[in-house]
């Protein structure tokens, strides 16, 4: 069973991280859905590694030539005005901020930050950013104008996705927006910057895949290639996407799911804390299914006392 559901969260997961709807919300809130256990802050970070590694061989091109003029940087101080070698400078500030709070508050977000109240709320907060950043950003300028203060205010907008539901790519596109570069050269700089971040913080959770109610090594490595293919479609579809149209439906999108989920907690269809599927749609299903079994085999003891 572990592997089936690993694999369901694999396609999830490949789905929704670039998108910027959040894949750790919905990693949370499909399980609840369905009836499951939550899989753990760990899983989620691991099979990160599967999109990750589809970013990285969608952009090898430009990564390539980014750590090359990098390095030569580091020989040559001239080269250091090189495009390249800029961009490999803000990746590396930019990624700071996340580095440091998710150490820090590592223990909130595998614990507390899970809450589906919370989830719920992030994701109508992050559409309302979103769709501010649509109406306040001018969309004029390209990567080639990347400077340091729009690189670390960039950097910060993403440590705030360290939040389930706020989205690692929602809150990175929308803050460059804010700084007035076009969607689609806000999108490639988030996919790059997600690199350095997500594979942090994946392989620091290798260590407790397996334990603590998380998935085992095999399902876990199941999800995490599925994972893998279906990002690898998602970077392709969204750049095209966003060359014309809007994130708009990205925003209509993530408010009505987040009320949809308020709604059930609200509603005692969905536990808000992580690891408590039994009261979820799937758990009261069980329970009526225990008890029509209870029912039965009481009236077969009577009939049998008869």
């Amino acid at each position: 069973m572990d592997l089936v559901r690993a694999v369901v969260l694999g396609v999830v997961q490949g789905l929704t991280e670039f998108l910027p709807i959040s894949s750790t919300a919905h990693l949370r809130i499909v399980p609840a859905l369905l009836g499951w256990d939550d899989p753990g802050a760990a899983f989620t970070a691991v099979v990160q590694l599967g999109t990750m590694a589809a970013v990285v061989l969608f952009f090898w091109r430009d990564l390539w030539r980014i750590v090359v003029a990098w390095l030569r940087s580091l020989r040559t101080p001239e080269l250091r005005r090189d495009a390249d070698a800029r961009m490999g400078w803000y990746l590396i500030v930019a990624t700071i901020p996340i580095a440091v709070f998710g150490f820090v508050f590592r223990d909130q977000i595998k614990t507390g930050a899970r809450d589906l109240r919370i989830i719920g709320t992030t994701l109508i907060l992050g559409g309302v950013f979103l769709l501010a950043a649509e109406r306040a950003g001018r969309r004029r300028k390209d990567l080639d104008r990347l400077d340091a203060r729009d690189g670390v205010g960039i950097g910060l907008a993403q440590s705030l996705a360290l939040v389930p539901g706020v989205s690692r790519s929602g809150s990175t596109i929308g803050a460059g927006l804010f700084f007035g570069y076009t969607r689609e050269a806000a999108a490639r700089f988030s996919f790059l910057l997600s690199i350095p971040a997500v594979v942090l913080s994946g392989l620091f959770e290798l260590k407790d895949i397996g334990g603590g109610g998380s998935y085992g090594a095999v399902p876990t490595a199941a999800g995490t290639l599925l994972a893998f293919v279906v990002g690898y479609a998602s970077i392709a579809w969204l750049l095209r996407f966003l060359v014309r149209h809007s994130t708009a439906v990205f925003v209509g999108y993530r408010i009505a799911v987040g009320l949809l989920v308020l709604g059930l907690v609200a509603g005692g269809a969905l536990d808000a804390k992580p690891g408590k599927a039994d009261r979820s749609a799937a758990g009261a299903s069980a329970r009526t299914a225990q008890q029509d079994g209870e029912r039965a085999a009481t009236q077969g003891r009577g009939h049998s006392g008869r």
